[in-house]
């Protein structure tokens, strides 16, 4: 891929955006043991805040009319931004699409980030471990934090990093 486009998702980006986060919710599944609502959809709350709440941005990730994948970001009005939801299309998957996409929309918003992922997903851990050395190089932290409400889940891993302006592509 060698053209990676991340835009801010508009309200006409939807329905795209509604695919993309049931691909989303679909891999997760697996980790999370989540199955799907009678209507075959997930839980959606997340992605439709991104869309109407403040301090929270949807992106998509394209290659020209393309969708690759999506960015869910929220903290945008407080200390710390979180990367809520993060996806890419199993087709794009390993060919330096996320890595590009997660730089880019990291750049919008300078400042310090958090990203959850779960342990028992060993291409996210080492997807994130990477994300981050190439964003903040050996200055982030991992720690291990219980899933709010969650007893049932063994806790997530966060990283966090601080990105302190523009950050070009490799």
């Amino acid at each position: 891929m060698s053209e990676v486009f991340v835009q801010l998702a508009q309200e006409a980006d939807l329905p795209v955006a509604e695919r993309l986060w049931l691909m989303f919710c679909h891999d997760m599944s697996e980790f999370r043991g989540a199955l799907p609502d009678a209507d075959g959809t997930f839980r959606s709350d997340r992605l439709h805040a991104a869309f109407t709440d403040p301090g929270w941005a949807p992106y998509l990730v394209t290659n020209g009319e393309r969708p690759l994948g999506l960015a869910v970001v929220r903290g945008l009005d407080g200390p710390v931004r979180v990367l809520s939801g993060f996806f890419v299309v199993r087709g794009a998957r390993g060919t330096g699409v996320g890595l590009r996409a997660v730089r880019q929309v990291v750049a919008r918003h300078p400042g310090t980030w958090e990203i959850a992922f779960q342990d028992d997903n060993a291409d996210a851990a080492r997807f994130w471990r990477r994300v981050a050395t190439a964003i903040a190089g050996d200055a982030w932290t991992e720690e291990h934090r219980l899933v709010p409400n969650r007893p049932d889940l063994p806790p997530d891993a966060w990283i966090s990093f601080t990105a302190r302006g523009a950050i070009g592509e490799p």
